[in-house]
């Protein structure tokens, strides 16, 4: 059953993300003269997106805490990090920001095009120079109104506990003087392993946003990137309510 139901999963993602993807350059181009966030643009890529959440007859998903994040202004987003899932389930955010990601999954047909399409943020991991690069868009992007959405750890947890934290995110937080948002994220490592397109069972996905870290409290990186860390860390052990609490 579960394996079937994989395949047919992937063959749906196969068969309609041309489409979707055909539709994200109609969106573009419409909006090209008045969105220069490209907010349109994210929110049509984030119902891309949590379409596949809601076709998947093996998930469940639950927000939390959405009103919390603006609809303009700058921010930094953070979350924690265990499975592809996760980016499905954080689109379900409905809120405009731009993805930190890794630069190989822009040259991924489609739905890498597509992160290219909406301005989101390339990284090279381990290079120094990608990393300058990246901290000088998301600075013109803080600058421009636009919140930048990272996962601190760097790549997905091996075991599901949450790892250490970068301080890039943390950097530009207390150089932009923006809030940080914890995101918690639970059930995306049931969903989908880190290895692997098999799915191994059910899951409840669970996503809430926390209450805002501001560098008024937390003046340098590191007192702020620890600050989140415990807060995240904190509301990831305890398990949500079934109804997303």
């Amino acid at each position: 059953m579960i394996v079937a139901t994989s395949v047919i999963f992937w063959a749906i993602v196969v068969l309609t993300c041309p489409l979707f993807f055909i539709g994200a350059v109609l969106v573009r181009a419409l909006t090209l003269p008045f969105d220069r966030r490209r907010v349109v643009l994210h929110l049509y890529t984030s119902a891309w997106a949590v379409f596949y959440i809601h076709v998947n007859p093996l998930w469940r998903i639950h927000v939390s805490g959405r009103g919390l994040l603006p609809w303009r202004g700058s921010a930094v987003l953070v979350a924690n990090h265990t499975s592809l899932v996760d980016v499905l389930a954080l689109f379900s955010l409905f809120r405009p920001f731009k993805w930190v990601a890794k630069a190989s999954l822009f040259k991924v047909p489609l739905m890498g095009w597509n992160m290219w399409l909406n301005g989101y943020v390339p990284l090279v991991r381990g290079s120094g120079e990608s990393v300058r690069a990246m901290m000088a868009r998301c600075g013109r992007l803080l600058r421009g109104g636009s919140p930048v959405f990272f996962f601190p750890e760097g790549s997905r947890s091996p075991d599901g506990r949450l790892g250490t934290f970068k301080l890039g995110a943390f950097t530009l937080a207390i150089d932009h003087d923006v809030p940080v948002y914890p995101v918690a994220v639970w059930g995306t490592g049931d969903a989908l392993p880190k290895h692997g397109l098999t799915f191994r069972q059910r899951a409840n996905i669970r996503v809430r946003v926390l209450p805002p870290l501001s560098p008024a409290d937390h003046p340098t990186a590191e007192e702020l990137r620890d600050a989140t860390h415990r807060v995240l860390s904190e509301a990831l052990a305890v398990s949500p309510a079934p109804e997303g609490g």
